[in-house]
């Protein structure tokens, strides 16, 4: 098995990836992936470069840790707490670690800091109702950043999300207006939808 013999999406070529490589994960790899979440809104954003795809897989990978911290994954499937809070660690850093080798120090930092406001959330107890509809469109704005860079409404949303647990209704709509500019409004729509059903989904224990 390869990282070429994609099986379907990002979460497939991540899916093979840990499968080869994930050393003392993979027997705990899935029988099969599920579906990607965030991948098609980065690929979509980024159509027609050749970094595309690789930002669709490390933002599926980066997901795919937060689901082993706080939800149920769909790459690694364990009833062992201690190995999922390993394999999410694994994940963060795979993804981060590839996004470094592109270079792109901006999204580096934009998944970083998803990472510990993901993190504050749940510690706060913040991500229930409205906060979790908050978290889920922080977390498609960040992948429109990842995708398809940086721009001035997402760098003051995360300012706001700094200070204290935002608002969703904002977020969405400034999700849905940098959807648009960059022509990816269905992918976008998409994503909100799909995030909260995997994120919602509790753990195995």
């Amino acid at each position: 098995m390869t990282e070429t013999a994609i099986t379907g999406g990002s979460l497939g070529r991540l899916w093979e990836l840990v499968s080869a490589e994930g050393e003392a994960l993979a027997p705990a790899v899935a029988s099969a992936p599920g579906e990607d979440t965030l991948g098609r809104l980065v690929a979509a954003c980024g159509a027609g470069r050749p970094d595309a795809e690789e930002r669709a897989l490390i933002v599926e990978s980066v997901l795919e840790g937060y689901l082993l911290h706080y939800g149920a994954a769909r790459v690694i499937d364990t009833e062992d707490g201690d190995l999922r809070l390993l394999a999410g660690d694994y994940m963060y850093a795979l993804g981060l670690s590839r996004l470094a080798r592109l270079g792109d120090l901006d999204a580096v930092e934009a998944l970083a800091d998803l990472i510990s406001q993901s993190a504050r959330y749940h510690a706060m107890g913040w991500a229930e109702g409205e906060g979790a509809d908050a978290l889920a469109a922080l977390w498609v704005l960040t992948a429109l950043a990842v995708g398809g860079g940086r721009w001035p409404e997402y760098e003051q949303a995360q300012a706001a999300v700094g200070e204290e647990r935002a608002e969703a209704s904002p977020l969405r709509e400034g999700v849905m207006r940098r959807a648009s500019e960059l022509g990816v409004e269905l992918e976008a729509q998409q994503a909100l939808i799909a995030f909260p059903d995997v994120a919602e989904r509790a753990p195995r224990s």
